[in-house]
């Protein structure tokens, strides 16, 4: 019955390590060896695409390189910067109507049955309807030259059957006041479309940011918990072996086992967290899901941000805040609204100038055409006088937008405000957790390696060795959450000031 335990024991050892293999392989083709991290410096984003798009091993990448990849491949930068280039054609089009407007038209048309007029107490009237004398011959003569004497009634049929016609036309305005004005806010809408592209960039660069420092906290974790895992298999051997020379209990036995059984499944959900972190990472990048990339470095490297200056944002300014600067230049559009319905009031003056020319002729050679031109140039003065209070009303209603983009700035403006003081705040709390999380990594280090030892030799029991080995998990873990938390808030504070990711701090 002992061996059979013993064969079983050995078994599960012998699976645990091979899981254990299984895992630190995966690290490897996820993980960053260290001798491969600066591979890539100096590479341009289309090298780096290239070579992680048909390397094997994992292409590395630093988080500069990670933005310099989004800004040149994220969606969301690249629409904005086609609806910049769609309002700078629109606010073109708007500078054209200040041109004079030239237009030309042509036209022709067959005469199939021309039009009979009557002339009503015209003495000449009841020639047409004879059948003989000089009426008869007149009508026959007046036919040839376009027009015929009617059968009937006494009518003539007048004009010919073929009518070409063309023209030129030009139109400017002179004064026009909700002209100006519309391209002065046409202007604005290209500068707001500006704003919005570096507000689509400035949050591309906090979710990629985020996604980086995520990837970096869950490589984190799969090294604690895969530290724990060994821990675990190495205690079991150490139980194995007092077991076999009797210094053991069963129960330490299963519950050495037992230990290393649950340390498994923590290894591999650990392996999955990177491998979704790196995933959500290449899709905020904009590039292929199956593109070798990993990151570089480790969540601890960024300790040293911990020594931020908080206190420098004690007058916390928002001048550079993209939202507030989109608001800013809305709330100057609706200011120019108002002006805009204001002018209604005013007159309007344009120029018109325009020339035609057209013939009349029956199946004849062009040479016999008769061409008579007709030309105008003049002014048109146009002068508001009543619409039905219809100017009145959508001042007013400009006005009452204007108010409303008001209040919107002020409400927007101390929620950003609450949001970089919770900014602030965090940080700050997490400073302290680090430091507290610092001492207790030492201490509790320092505490399972008097255990182990203490356990080796029979002063210690493997439930001590458990306690300690947890608290030094907890220890390292909040270690790596507290600079996690600082780097994503400090995230947030960034976006939030509207600083890009080349400003200095």
């Amino acid at each position: 019955m002992y061996k059979m335990k013993n064969v079983i024991v050995r078994g599960l050892a012998a699976v645990s390590l091979l899981c254990l293999s299984f895992v630190a392989g995966a690290q490897y083709r996820d993980g960053v060896k260290p001798d491969t991290a600066g591979e890539t410096a100096g590479a341009s984003v289309q090298q780096i695409l290239e070579a992680a798009d048909s390397s094997e091993v994992p292409v590395v990448i630093t988080l500069d390189q990670a933005l310099q990849i989004a800004l040149s491949e994220n969606i969301a930068v690249k629409v904005a910067d086609k609806e910049i280039e769609r309002t700078k054609y629109a606010k073109r089009g708007t500078y054209a109507a200040l041109f004079p407007q030239i237009d030309g038209s042509g036209s022709y048309q067959r005469t199939i049955k021309r039009q009979v007029v009557y002339f009503d107490g015209n003495p000449m009237a009841g020639l047409g309807g004879s059948s003989s004398g000089s009426g008869s011959s007149s009508g026959t003569g007046s036919g040839s030259e376009g027009s015929t004497s009617s059968s009937k009634g006494g009518g003539i049929e007048m004009g010919r059957l073929n009518t070409m016609s063309f023209g030129v036309s030009a139109a400017m305005p002179i004064i026009n006041a909700q002209l100006w004005e519309s391209v002065k806010i046409t202007g604005m809408d290209v500068e707001l479309a500006v704003e919005k592209a570096r507000s689509s960039r400035l949050n591309m660069v906090s979710q990629v940011k985020n996604a980086y420092y995520a990837a970096l906290f869950a490589k984190e974790a799969f090294d604690v918990y895969r530290e724990v895992y060994e821990n675990a298999l190495n205690n079991y051997y150490e139980t194995e072996k007092k077991y076999n020379v009797q210094k053991a209990t069963e129960l330490d036995m299963a519950r050495a086992k037992t230990n290393v059984a649950n340390a498994i499944p923590n290894v591999y959900n650990a392996e999955s967290s990177v491998m979704l972190s790196l995933w959500q990472l290449k899709a905020v990048m904009g590039v292929d899901l199956e593109m070798n990339i990993d990151v570089v470095g480790s969540i601890n490297d960024y300790a040293g941000m911990l020594e931020y200056d908080t206190a420098q944002h004690n007058e916390i300014s928002l001048e550079s805040n993209s939202t507030m600067k989109q608001l800013a230049i809305q709330a100057e559009e609706l200011a120019r609204s108002i002006r805009l319905k204001q002018y209604a009031y005013i007159p309007t003056l344009s120029l018109a100038f325009n020339f035609s020319g057209n013939t009349m002729f029956n199946d004849v050679p062009s040479s016999q055409w008769n061409w008579t031109p007709y030309s105008t140039v003049g002014l048109s003065l146009q002068i508001p006088i009543f619409s039905g209070l219809k100017r009145m009303n959508d001042v007013k209603q400009a006005r009452n937008q204007y108010q409303q983009m008001q209040y919107n700035i002020t409400d927007t403006e101390r929620n950003l405000k609450i949001a970089i003081r919770q900014s602030l705040n965090t940080m700050d709390t997490n400073v302290k957790s680090y430091s507290a999380a610092e001492e207790a990594v030492d201490a509790a280090q320092k505490a399972y390696n008097i255990a182990s030892k203490s356990y080796e030799v029979g002063r210690a029991t493997l439930t001590d060795l458990n306690d300690a080995q947890l608290a030094l998990t907890q220890a390292k873990l909040s270690q790596s959450q507290a600079i996690y938390n600082f780097v994503v808030a400090k995230t947030s504070l960034e976006q939030n000031l509207g600083y890009d990711f080349t400003t200095e701090e």
